[in-house]
């Protein structure tokens, strides 16, 4: 399959001609890292092993360096079954007061059927993915700006989080973001080079096993899984390790820069982090990220409607249960 230059995973900040930052946006608040793990009972020991990594399979993008296919190994480690949710990053703003960068720019990236015509809030179209908008007032909080709320979504995954949104949580936590091949091990759930975390079908039998944009990508969702957003953070079977959707519903952010995998030189000051998952927006038409071998990137700044995170943990953290 031929690279798509833009793609509906997520706008960037750093492309976004509007995009500055408040001068409050400097520094953020230190946020003390606790002995003992938070939402310790939602973690899946995962033991670890050698597994093959990558895809040189026809679907995959090669400008994203999915391929090539290698061996790699994994230590043994704790990761959250699922994403945070809001009640969980409700929590964690409630005990730090913890503002996040969406809240620092005073806006961030909404798909366009989400924006409600009567909002009296700046709204300006992203020029290269025409489907996303930079709404003002939209935060974690009210998903889709003023008048919107979390209310109904509380065990949704938490949205409009930045990776450094995401490092302050799983610092407050005790945990850290998984790396590009824990997470991808993980969403393998034990399968050996398969498409998807439950193997190589889409829907087995018809089945709806992850949510994602049914229909013609950007203008119809027929929903049939269910949803035209995010789901629930425990939704759809859960993969051979316990986890729950490793694919589609939101990104997933992860500590790596986004480089090829096999650079293990790459600086780790480049602004780009790598994102996991795919999201309710995608499509095989489109945005084939849905696949566990799939990866994508946004600048550590950068926050939109479809991208979340789940935290992991080093296996020693068990002690501290």
């Amino acid at each position: 399959m031929e690279q798509n230059q833009a793609t509906c995973c997520s706008a960037s900040r750093q492309d976004f001609e509007t995009t500055k930052k408040s001068d409050e946006m400097d520094g953020f608040p230190s946020i003390r890292q606790k002995k003992k793990l938070r939402f310790h009972e939602k973690m899946v020991r995962i033991e670890g092993g050698s597994f093959l990594m990558g895809t040189d399979d026809e679907d995959g993008f090669p400008a994203d360096h999915e391929g090539p296919v290698r061996e790699e190994n994994v230590k043994p480690f704790l990761l959250d079954s699922h994403t945070v949710t809001n009640e969980e990053f409700a929590q964690f703003v409630k005990e730090t007061g913890y503002i996040t960068e969406a809240e620092r720019f005073g806006w961030s990236f909404v798909f366009y059927k989400f924006i409600d015509r009567d909002i009296q809030v700046e709204v300006q179209q992203v020029a290269a993915t025409p489907w996303w908008f930079a709404v003002e007032q939209a935060y974690w909080h009210q998903p889709e700006g003023p008048d919107s709320s979390i209310e109904d979504r509380m065990d949704h995954p938490v949205i409009h989080v930045s990776w450094n949104d995401a490092q302050a949580f799983a610092s407050w936590a005790g945990k850290r973001l998984p790396s590009e091949s824990e997470w991808e091990f993980a969403a393998r759930g034990g399968l050996v080079q398969q498409k998807y975390p439950w193997g190589n079908e889409l829907t087995p039998n018809g089945q709806h096993y992850c949510n994602i944009w049914q229909g013609a990508f950007p203008n119809t969702n027929t929903m049939e899984d269910g949803y035209i957003g995010t789901a629930p953070a425990v939704s759809f079977p859960r993969n051979g390790f316990g986890l729950y959707n490793m694919a589609g519903n939101v990104w997933e952010w992860c500590s790596d820069p986004f480089a090829p995998q096999n650079d293990k030189e790459s600086s780790q000051e480049n602004i780009h982090r790598a994102m996991r998952g795919g999201s309710y927006l995608c499509h095989e038409s489109y945005c084939n990220r849905y696949r566990v071998a799939a990866r994508t990137s946004n600048t550590m700044d950068s926050s939109a409607g479809n991208i979340g995170f789940r935290c992991a943990a080093d296996i020693e953290m068990e002690e501290s249960i």
